[in-house]
């Protein structure tokens, strides 16, 4: 059975001013997210600016995110990392705060072999029971994890489920699962991409559009899954616009900057991102606008 199915939103981390986390803040957009219809609520990934958290932040928010959500939606922790070692700490910690799966981004910079991303994953997942979904991002991480990879390590490991598949690379996603068949559960990583994945036997997504509009990319999901193909097109192709305008800068600056625009007050990133540039923000401003969101 896949950890969740549907829209999970990789949920963004709200700080104060001075860089530290707003747990108040971060509790309201939990529930505003369950009410919204979201699915599961994926927490410390790359919008939720993971990498610049310590260890201590990135454990606390785990511990409080699966108390917080009190088990309305399954918790999916972020616990990857370059170094091996670090991501057995982070996952093994997590499945004691009670996350009901982990999600595990491939090593950036190391640029690891095919091999070495096997025994990577397999050796953190060794470490654990709880179920384990893949994270592959290549314009990230510089790292591009091969279908017949996640075909080895989805055969050969068993808590291994599923992927999150953020390449953009559909013709790399048909050849996974039909290397894959049932044995994998697929996640977009990519909004733009969502009922094309859906398509190919997707199981759902992991969005950063579902932080503003959590009823909308539930709807998606769960259109297709009625049989709606056609409204679910529909609202695909309506979110497009803002989809592009919350990745024209990197991700999270601007998905934190329209939830600031719509009086979240989820406060700055953390350096070394930075504040929208005039023009992008202008951009961002008028998708928003035209979605019916601002």
């Amino acid at each position: 059975m896949a950890i969740f199915k549907g829209a999970g939103v990789a949920i963004v981390t709200p700080f104060h001013e001075d860089g530290s986390i707003n747990y108040e803040k971060f509790e309201q957009l939990v529930d505003e997210q369950i009410a919204g219809g979201t699915d599961a609520i994926i927490v410390c990934g790359t919008t939720g600016e993971a990498s610049t958290l310590t260890h201590e932040e990135h454990l606390d928010l785990i511990r409080f995110c699966v108390e917080k959500v009190n088990g309305r939606v399954p918790v999916v922790a972020g616990t990857g990392s370059n170094c091996t070692k670090t991501a057995v700490y982070l996952s093994t910690e997590a499945e004691k705060y009670g996350a009901d799966g982990l999600l595990l981004v491939t090593p950036y910079y190391n640029k690891a072999t095919q091999k070495g991303l096997f025994e990577h994953f397999k050796k953190i997942a060794d470490s654990v029971e709880l179920p384990i979904i893949l994270y592959n991002v290549p314009s990230r991480t510089g790292c591009n994890l091969q279908p017949k990879t996640v075909v080895k390590l989805c055969t050969e490991v068993s808590n291994i489920v599923g992927i999150k598949e953020a390449s953009g690379n559909i013709g790399q996603v048909v050849k996974l699962m039909a290397l894959a068949g049932n044995k994998l559960d697929l996640y977009s990583g990519n909004d733009d991409q969502i009922v094309p994945l859906l398509s190919l036997g997707g199981k759902g997504v992991i969005s950063v559009l579902s932080n503003v509009a959590p009823r909308q990319v539930h709807d998606i999901c769960q259109k297709y899954f009625d049989g709606d193909v056609e409204g679910s097109r529909k609202e695909q192709l309506q979110a497009i616009e803002l989809c592009d305008a919350l990745f024209c800068e990197v991700n999270p600056i601007p998905v934190k900057a329209a939830l600031n625009l719509m009086g979240k007050e989820v406060g700055p990133t953390h350096m070394p991102l930075s504040e929208m540039e005039p023009q992008n923000l202008e951009t961002l401003k008028t998708a928003m606008k035209n979605y019916g969101i601002l």
